[in-house]
């Protein structure tokens, strides 16, 4: 294994039912983690999937699913029918990876030069095919299931362009769950979170422009730079002064660019930052006091400021009857210990939000152990958490289609 393994806090009775699926997936673990990391080694950015959904379309296909290939371009959708139930599930892993030169120095890692699997994406389709294959060949449900390998998390919001492709009308859902990974947060522990569970992402990229001129006689300039710094400045205060302080915001500067030289003022500086929050109220508030702010101190400098506002993924809202029941179902498949039921909500984002305006359902953290964070280039999934978690998702369709 790659990182640290589970150990049991407590030594629990297994159901006999828990005994077969965990017994099940075991059988083939080592299969799906070899998968894992050949998808590992080949990663693909967003709607650039090819390999990997082929390698899905594939597997899905020889195990007995109809398989649906081409959904927003590379996407994927698996669907088995069992039983005359008429109850639909869907569940739903991603597959994209992202632009960072992988630096792990693992025997599996990265060949595509400045492309890697720094977020577990193929950790999770690894889990959902390790799930397919059980719920295939042994699996006692009674309805229709759906699984969706979907394209482009990190950059294209797929899931949305999925959805604008009649996803929920060709494949019916009564809900939706899907799980991510999270470093630092106990291997193999499952986080259930009602409510908002994760951030919106707006973004912004703010242009002051000024007067170039020598750096030796500012006094006839107009300094986009010394502007530049009043605006981020003058930023960090929309969280703390505009922002009830019992509710969520960030806002991040992350880029700064002006100027070539030290000895000229240059005509424009460029920012780029993002804003987060969990509620729609504390998102309009973070926009127009962005907007307004960066005006306003540009303009007290003599400076002009151009806010260029970019909306990007809602809050992901977990709805209140499908989260209470995939921590049920947690309780019964992993044991008490390793379900936090006061898992707290992460500022990240992602496009799994969508999924959740049109469904419901739940969107679950999956504890990655003592492992670097998502989007490090240090990153790996780990290994361990592959059978649990793919025995998780059994128990869950077989509790949800139950006869």
């Amino acid at each position: 294994m790659n990182s640290a393994t589970i150990t049991e806090p407590v030594a629990q009775p297994r159901s006999a039912h828990r005994l077969r699926v965990e017994n099940g997936i075991a059988r083939h673990a080592q299969s799906f983690i070899a998968l894992r990391r050949d998808i590992h080694q080949h990663p693909e950015l967003s709607f650039q999937e090819h390999r990997t959904s082929a390698l899905v379309a594939k597997v899905l296909t020889e195990w007995g699913y109809e398989v649906f290939p081409g959904i927003a371009g590379t996407g994927v959708v698996g669907r088995l029918k069992k039983g005359q139930g008429n109850k639909t599930l869907g569940l739903r892993a991603d597959m994209d990876a992202l632009p960072i030169q992988e630096a792990t120095g693992l025997p599996y890692a990265s060949q595509n030069a400045g492309v890697m699997h720094a977020c577990g994406h193929d950790g999770h389709t690894a889990i959902l095919l390790a799930a397919a294959r059980f719920l295939a060949e042994q699996g006692a449900f009674d309805g229709t299931l759906h699984l969706i390998f979907q394209p482009a998390e990190e950059l294209g919001a797929g899931a949305k362009k999925m959805i604008s492709e009649g996803l929920f009308e060709r494949f019916p859902c009564d809900a939706i769950y899907g799980l991510h990974n999270w470093p630092g947060v106990g291997a193999g522990h499952l986080g259930c979170v009602e409510g908002p569970a994760m951030a919106s992402i707006d973004y912004a990229k703010v242009t002051i422009t000024g007067q170039g001129g020598h750096g030796a006689e500012p006094h006839q300039a107009v300094d986009p730079v010394l502007a530049s710094a009043h605006v981020i400045t003058a930023l960090q205060s929309v969280v703390s002064r505009n922002v009830d302080p019992l509710e969520m915001g960030v806002v991040t500067v992350g880029s700064i660019h002006g100027g070539h030289a030290a000895n000229v003022i240059p005509d424009q500086v460029e920012l780029q930052l993002t804003a987060r929050s969990f509620k729609p109220e504390v998102r309009s508030t973070l926009k127009n006091r962005l907007r307004a702010l960066a005006q306003a101190q540009a303009e007290s400098l003599g400076a002009q400021a151009h806010v260029d506002f970019k909306n990007g993924f809602p809050p992901v809202i977990n709805h209140p009857q499908e989260t209470q029941f995939a921590r049920d179902v947690a309780v019964d498949a992993l044991g008490e210990d390793f379900v936090d039921s006061h898992f707290r909500p992460r500022t990240a984002s992602e496009d799994f939000a969508y999924l959740l305006q049109a469904r419901p359902g739940s969107f679950l953290f999956l504890g990655n152990g003592d492992s670097a964070s998502l989007h490090n280039p240090r990153y790996d999934f780990n290994d361990a958490i592959l059978a649990p978690a793919a025995a998780y998702w059994v128990h869950l369709v077989e509790r949800f289609l139950a006869p």
